[in-house]
C-alpha cells in the first residue's frame, strides 16, 4: 500500500493506493464561521510551513494559515491549522487541529476518479480495494479538531467480520500518543547536516519529500516541477467551475533529474524512483520530452540532457547497480536521439557540423486540439527556446529560426556543453556496467565534440565560449556560457580566463548570484523569468564546473551565497521559490518549486559530495 499526499492538490489529504488504478482518498475541509470552505487547491495558498516528512511515512507535518486568502499573492503569516500523520505498518493515524474558530472535517473521496468508494456508517468507514479491506475509525468531532485511524488488511476474513475496522477502533485511543511519539522519534533520527548546513539539509529533504506524487495508472512515484505544475487534460472542457481539469500527472524533463539529486538527502530509493520515472516519460524514439502528462506531451522537443550526470552522481552517493542498469537503456536512447538522422543530417546539428542547436521537430507537434492553450500559436523559435529550458533567455533573440533544419540558427554553447557532459557520464556508467566497447565509442565522440567546441566557440577576446551565429560570435553572455566548465571542455588556462569573467562584479559577481544574463546586458533589469533572474539549476551546474577545475574558493562563495539567499527567503516566506531577483535576492515565481532546494544542495555538498570527477568525499 502506497500512502501519502500523493495527488498534487492534496497538501491536506491522503491517497491510499493498493495498486495501479486502485485506491481511495481522504482530504481535509475547513469551514469558517461564515460558511466559507477551504479545500483542495485552496490549501496551496495557505501553506505557512512545509514540515518534516519521513520517506516511509513514519511522520509528516504541514502548517497552514487559515486567514490567508486563496489565490492571493500575500504570504501566509502563521500556522493556524496543524496537520500531522504517522504510518506504522498497515495503519495510519491522522490529526488536524485548528487554532481559530471553524469546523475541521475529513471527507472521503476517489482521487483520479478511482472506482472505490467509502461505505460511511456511524461506526466507521469501510472500502473494498483489490485484495485489501481498508477502514477508518474517527475520534468524536470537536469543531476545531478532526482525527482518524485508518487500517487495512488482506481480504479473506470470515464473512461478516471487519478486521480492518476492528483494528482501527482498537488503535484510536492511542492516536495522540502515537503521533506525538512519532514526531519526537523522527526529530531525533531524521537526516541532518552539521553546523551551518543543519537547517539546509532539513529544508532540502522536507520540500523534496512533499513533492513526491503518484502516477495512478502505473503506481509509479515521480516528482513534478511542483504541485501546481500539473498541466490540464488536452481538449477538456473543465470541471464546471471555470477551472481546467488537471491531467493525472505531469513530468518535466530536466527537472526530474535535479529532483532525484535533491531527494537523495532523504531517501536513495525514492531518488532512484524519481530518476527512473523521468526516463520512463520518453517517447519510443528515445526523446525524453520537455514535458509529458498522461494524455499530453511534447514529442517535438526535449530538454537539457542532464540525466546521465544525475544518474552517475546518484550512483556515487546511493550505489545501486540494478537501478543504474535500469537507467542505462533510457539514457542511451536519449543520447542517440539528439544526433539521430533527420533529413540527411543530425537532428539538432548547429551551424558547424559536430556542434548542436536547440530545435523542434515540426511534424511531431501534436494536433491543435491536444495542445495546452499557451502552445497553440507557439512558433518554431519559441518551441526551440522551450527545449533549452531557458525559455526566454535573451541569447535566443540573436538567433533566427531555420525552418528547413528546424533549429535555432546557431551553435549553442549550453547544448554543446550538456552533450559533452552527457557523453562523458554515460561512458563512465558504461564502464561501471561492463560495456567497455560502448564506453570507448562515447569517449571518442566526446573528444571530437570538445575539440570542435574549442576551435569554433572559444573567444580569446571575451575569455569565454560564445554562441556561434551566422555572422560570428554572439555578443551576449549568460550564466550558461560557463557550462563548458562542468563539461570539462576548456584547458586550465582557458578555465582561469572564464573564472576571471565570473569574478567581475560588472558582469556576474555580486551579493546575489548567479544572474542568468550578464549584469551589463540591457535585459538584466527585466528580472523576468530567464531575463536576469537567478535560477537554482544554473547555479548548481556552474558550481559543479568550478569544483571540477579546482576553483574551490570561488565555488564555496557561489554555493553559500545561493544557500543563504534561499534560506533567508524560506525563513521570511516559508516558500521554496522557482527563481530569485538578482538585485534583491527575493524569491520569485512559483511558491513551491521542486528545484528550489538545489541552492541549498550546492552548499551541503561542500561537506559531503558525490562528484563524477573526484568520487565520493566527506
Amino acid at each position: 500500500m502506497r500512502v501519502g499526499a500523493l495527488e498534487a492538490r492534496r497538501w491536506a489529504g491522503l491517497v491510499f493506493a493498493a495498486g495501479p488504478g486502485d485506491g481511495i482518498g481522504l482530504r481535509l475541509v475547513f469551514t469558517t464561521p461564515s460558511g466559507e470552505q477551504r479545500e483542495l487547491e485552496d490549501w496551496y495558498w495557505m501553506v505557512s510551513r512545509v514540515g518534516p516528512h519521513a520517506p516511509d511515512g513514519f511522520y509528516a507535518r504541514m502548517e497552514f494559515d487559515l486567514a490567508a486568502e486563496p489565490s492571493s499573492d500575500s504570504r501566509p503569516a502563521e500556522g493556524t491549522l496543524i496537520l500531522e500523520w504517522s504510518r506504522c505498518e498497515n495503519a495510519l493515524a491522522l490529526r488536524a487541529v485548528a487554532r481559530v474558530p471553524g469546523r475541521v472535517e475529513l471527507v472521503g473521496d476517489d482521487p483520479w476518479g478511482w472506482k472505490a468508494r467509502w461505505d460511511q456508517a456511524s461506526d466507521g468507514w469501510r472500502a473494498a480495494l483489490e485484495g485489501v479491506e481498508i477502514a477508518a475509525a474517527f475520534a468524536p468531532r470537536a469543531g476545531e479538531r478532526a482525527a482518524t485511524v485508518v487500517a487495512w488488511e488482506p481480504k479473506g476474513a470470515r464473512p461478516g467480520s471487519t478486521p480492518a475496522l476492528d483494528r482501527a477502533r482498537r488503535l484510536l485511543p492511542e492516536l495522540d500518543r502515537w503521533i506525538d511519539d512519532a514526531r519526537a522519534d523522527w526529530d531525533r533520527r531524521r537526516p541532518r547536516g552539521s553546523g551551518a548546513a543543519e537547517e539546509l539539509v532539513e529544508a532540502v529533504a522536507d520540500h523534496s519529500m512533499w513533492n513526491v506524487l503518484l502516477q495512478p495508472e502505473t503506481g509509479r512515484l515521480y516528482a513534478p516541477a511542483g504541485r501546481r505544475w500539473i498541466f490540464p487534460k488536452p481538449g477538456g472542457s473543465g470541471r464546471g467551475d471555470g477551472a481546467a481539469e488537471p491531467d493525472d500527472w505531469t513530468v518535466f524533463g530536466w527537472d526530474s533529474f535535479f529532483n532525484a539529486l535533491a531527494l537523495a538527502t532523504a531517501s536513495g530509493r525514492l531518488a532512484w524512483d524519481v530518476l527512473l520515472a523521468g526516463l520512463e516519460s520518453r517517447y519510443p524514439n528515445g526523446n525524453v520530452p520537455n514535458w509529458r502528462s498522461r494524455l499530453g506531451g511534447t514529442p517535438d522537443r526535449s530538454q537539457p540532457p542532464v540525466g546521465s550526470f544525475a544518474a552517475l552522481k546518484l550512483h556515487l552517493a546511493c550505489p545501486d547497480e540494478d537501478a543504474l542498469a535500469a537507467a542505462w537503456t533510457g539514457l542511451r536512447e536519449w543520447n542517440d536521439w539528439w544526433v539521430a538522422d533527420k533529413g540527411g543530417r543530425p537532428r539538432r546539428e548547429g551551424l558547424t557540423p559536430g556542434l548542436l542547436a536547440w530545435g523542434s521537430d515540426t511534424a511531431r507537434v501534436p494536433p491543435r486540439e491536444q495542445l495546452p492553450e499557451w502552445e497553440v500559436s507557439a512558433s518554431g523559435h519559441q518551441r526551440g527556446a522551450w527545449e533549452s529550458g531557458q525559455d526566454d533567455l535573451p541569447l535566443w533573440e540573436e538567433a533566427a529560426w531555420d525552418p528547413e533544419r528546424e533549429v535555432l540558427a546557431m551553435s549553442a554553447v549550453d547544448l554543446c556543453s550538456y552533450r559533452a557532459l552527457d557523453l562523458e557520464c554515460l561512458a563512465r556508467i558504461a564502464r561501471i556496467l561492463g560495456h567497455g566497447g560502448e564506453a570507448e565509442r562515447l569517449e571518442a565522440e566526446r573528444c571530437r565534440l570538445v575539440r570542435t567546441m574549442n576551435r569554433v566557440l572559444w573567444s580569446e577576446a571575451a575569455g569565454l565560449y560564445l554562441d556561434e551565429l551566422p555572422g560570428g560570435h554572439s555578443p551576449r553572455v549568460a550564466a550558461s556560457n560557463f557550462l563548458p566548465l562542468v563539461a570539462g571542455a576548456p584547458s586550465a588556462r582557458r578555465a582561469r580566463r572564464m573564472a576571471g569573467v565570473l569574478r567581475n562584479p560588472a558582469r556576474f559577481r555580486g551579493e546575489w548570484v548567479l544572474p542568468t544574463i550578464s549584469r551589463d546586458d540591457p535585459a538584466f533589469d527585466d528580472q523576468q523569468y530567464w531575463r536576469g533572474s537567478i535560477w537554482p539549476p544554473m547555479n548548481y551546474l556552474v558550481l559543479q564546473g568550478l569544483r571540477r577545475y579546482g576553483f574551490d574558493e570561488l565555488a564555496s562563495e557561489l554555493a553559500w551565497k545561493g544557500a543563504l539567499m534561499f534560506l533567508a527567503d524560506l525563513r521570511r516566506t516559508g516558500f521554496c521559490r522557482e527563481n530569485f531577483d538578482a538585485r534583491s535576492g527575493r524569491g520569485r515565481g512559483h511558491r513551491f518549486q521542486s528545484w528550489g532546494p538545489l541552492l541549498a544542495l550546492g552548499a551541503i555538498e561542500e561537506s559531503v559530495a558525490a562528484c563524477p570527477w573526484r568520487g565520493r568525499s566527506s
